[in-house]
């Protein structure tokens, strides 16, 4: 492996496996010369795990907070209270994952826009990116965008799925594209659109434990496959690994501010 090629996972839920486990994953990132990972929030109840997960390991992992739309129920102003407490007493580096889900459930769609809304205003009040989790919303979503956008509003569509239309509009609106696992999946389509985007809109993400790459789909996902997702991106694009790897990783560090 290259010595000096440093990798970025932009999106890892790695606070989910106990920390035996989660001791000789962060070996196997530093293997793989994955020197970041970036930890989103999903609920009140996994604020505690975050933090604990980037305190134990604060030279990789980096925190960040917000309700995911799955979470977002009749409940989410409560749930929202206690992430914005959190907040006050702890620095993030972004605001997410936050969004739109109309996959599993489409009647909280206008409870969803709310929580999006103010926590989009929690993202500019502290010049924080936000991170966006759009499920089978991209119309809503984009709407709501246009909304919300000023020069405060950036960040990053994660897991981004979408044709090479919505890429562009993502792009327009600020926003970095989050590719991960599903790149490496035959049929899905995204490598298609890779192929037609340019590298400085890319950054590199896992969503472990979910959407492991081939050759591990359908096992569960860890941020040291993240070397599979950078060599696909490598091929679609006919580069080195080492270069995507260095854009890739300057575009999260400009979204990040690390």
């Amino acid at each position: 492996m290259f010595v000096h090629m440093q990798l970025t996972d932009t999106h890892t839920h790695i606070y989910y496996h106990e920390s035996s486990a989660l001791d000789e994953q962060i070996i196997r990132c530093k293997e793989n010369n994955i020197t970041r990972l970036f930890l989103p929030n999903v609920d009140s109840e996994s604020i505690d795990k975050v933090f604990h997960t980037t305190d134990s390991y604060p030279e990789i992992c980096y925190p960040m907070l917000g309700l995911h739309p799955c979470s977002v129920k009749e409940n989410f102003k409560e749930e929202l209270t206690i992430i914005e407490k959190a907040l006050r007493k702890r620095s993030v580096v972004a605001i997410g994952e936050i969004g739109l889900d109309l996959y599993w459930d489409k009647t909280t769609l206008p409870l969803q826009q709310e929580a999006f809304r103010i926590q989009v205003a929690w993202a500019k009040e502290r010049n924080l990116p936000i991170v966006i989790h759009c499920r089978e919303a991209f119309d809503e979503q984009f709407a709501l965008l246009e909304e919300l956008k000023d020069d405060k509003l950036f960040g990053i569509f994660h897991c981004f799925t979408g044709t090479v239309e919505q890429a562009k509009r993502a792009i327009d609106l600020g926003f970095y594209l989050g590719i991960g696992g599903v790149v490496t999946f035959k049929n899905a389509g995204l490598d298609k659109v890779v192929e037609q985007l340019d590298l400085k809109h890319i950054v590199l993400e896992t969503d472990a434990p979910y959407l492991a790459p081939t050759p591990f789909r359908g096992k569960p996902n860890e941020s040291s496959y993240l070397l599979y997702v950078a060599q696909k991106v490598a091929d679609l694009k006919q580069l080195p690994l080492e270069e995507v790897a260095q854009i890739t990783t300057q575009n999260a560090t400009r979204v990040f501010g690390i």
